[in-house]
C-alpha cells in the first residue's frame, strides 16, 4: 500500500468517524429532553407516547449512519434475506459476533425493515455519560448477572436475572421491538475460542439462558427468530479498518423460524426443559457452523 492510499484510507476513517460522532450529538438535541420528561412524567400513556418519539430518532439517526457509509465505503453488502419482514412485528433476533462492526451492519441493514433493534446492556453502562440516559429511554435493557458464588453467598440473588429481565420486556408490550442476543456473549477471538474448547468450527459455544428467560418474559409476543449470520471474507475486521473502507464486502445470511411453544419453559429449575431448549439452539448453531464452512470453502 502507497503512502498516499494509506493516508486517503486514514482520512476516510475519520471523516466517517466525526461524521458519526456529529450525527449522534445531532439526534441527542431533541433526545435527551425528551428522555429527561419521560423520566420526569412516568405515566404509561406518555411512555408510549414518548417511545414512540424516541424510536422515531433513533431510526433516523441510523437513516442518516447509513446514509454516509454506504456514500463514503465501499464495502460491498452481499444480503440473502427473507421476505415479509415488518416494523410492525416483534422479532427476537440472534447473531454471531466477531467484531463492533456486526452492530453497525446490523442496524445498517435492518433499520426500517423491522422495530429498532433492542440490546440487552451491562448495568453498568447506564452510567455512560449522555449515552447511558439515551439508552435508557431508548429502552435498551440494563442487566445484571449473577454467578453462582454470588448466590450461594447471598441467596436472595437467585433469580434477579429472571425478574429483571420480564420487568425489561414488559416494557417491549406496547410498541413492536426486535430484540437482539449475541448468544455467544462475547466476541469471538482465537483465545477466547481455545480456552472454550468450543466444539464448533467457527463460533464460540452458545449460551442460551438468555434467550430462553427473554422468550418466556415475553410470553409468546416473540413469534419469530431472525437467525443472522454474518461472514467477512476477507476475516474479522476492526471498527477502523471498516471505517477506512479496508473491508471490501461482507456476506450477510438470515433466515426466519418459528418459536414453537414449547419453547417457552422454566430454563432455571425445569431440568428437562432446560436440556431440550439447549439442544434447539445447538441445532441452530450447528446449521450455522455449517453454513460458515460452506462460504469459507467457496471463496
Amino acid at each position: 500500500m502507497s503512502l498516499l492510499t494509506a493516508f486517503v484510507r486514514k482520512c476516510l476513517g475519520l471523516l466517517v468517524t466525526f461524521l458519526f460522532v456529529v450525527l449522534t450529538v445531532i439526534v441527542m438535541i431533541p433526545l435527551l429532553p425528551l428522555a429527561l420528561l419521560k423520566l420526569l412524567l412516568p405515566f404509561s400513556p406518555w411512555r408510549v407516547l414518548c417511545n414512540g418519539w424516541l424510536d422515531w430518532l433513533a431510526s433516523h439517526w441510523m437513516d442518516a449512519n447509513a446514509r454516509h457509509q454506504s456514500l463514503l465505503l465501499p464495502t460491498k453488502l452481499n444480503l440473502d434475506l427473507v421476505d415479509g419482514l415488518s416494523v410492525d412485528d416483534w422479532y427476537m433476533m440472534i447473531a454471531n459476533h466477531q467484531s463492533w462492526v456486526d452492530i453497525l451492519v446490523l442496524l445498517r441493514i435492518f433499520n426500517r425493515r423491522i422495530p429498532y433493534l433492542k440490546f440487552f446492556l451491562k448495568q453498568s453502562l447506564i452510567w455512560v455519560p449522555l449515552l447511558g440516559l439515551a439508552w435508557w429511554a431508548l429502552e435498551f435493557p440494563f442487566m445484571r448477572r449473577y454467578s453462582k458464588a454470588e448466590i450461594a453467598k447471598n441467596p436472595s440473588l437467585k433469580g434477579k436475572d429472571i425478574e429483571k429481565t420480564r420487568e425489561a420486556c414488559e416494557k417491549f408490550r406496547h410498541n413492536p421491538v426486535t430484540i437482539i442476543n449475541f448468544l455467544e456473549g462475547t466476541r469471538f477471538t482465537l483465545q477466547k475460542y481455545e480456552q472454550q474448547k468450543s466444539v464448533y468450527k467457527y463460533l464460540l459455544m452458545p449460551k442460551a439462558g438468555g434467550l430462553a428467560f427473554t422468550l418466556a418474559a415475553m410470553d409468546g409476543q416473540l413469534h419469530s427468530l431472525l437467525d443472522v449470520t454474518i461472514y467477512y471474507p476477507q476475516g474479522r475486521p476492526s471498527y477502523w479498518e471498516y471505517a477506512c473502507g479496508r473491508v471490501k464486502e461482507i456476506n450477510v445470511h438470515v433466515r426466519q423460524l418459528p418459536i414453537p411453544q414449547e419453547m417457552l419453559g422454566d430454563y432455571s429449575d425445569d431440568a428437562e426443559f432446560r436440556n431440550y431448549f439447549q439442544a434447539w439452539v445447538n441445532k441452530i448453531w450447528q446449521e450455522k457452523d455449517a453454513l460458515l464452512e460452506q462460504l469459507h470453502t467457496s471463496r
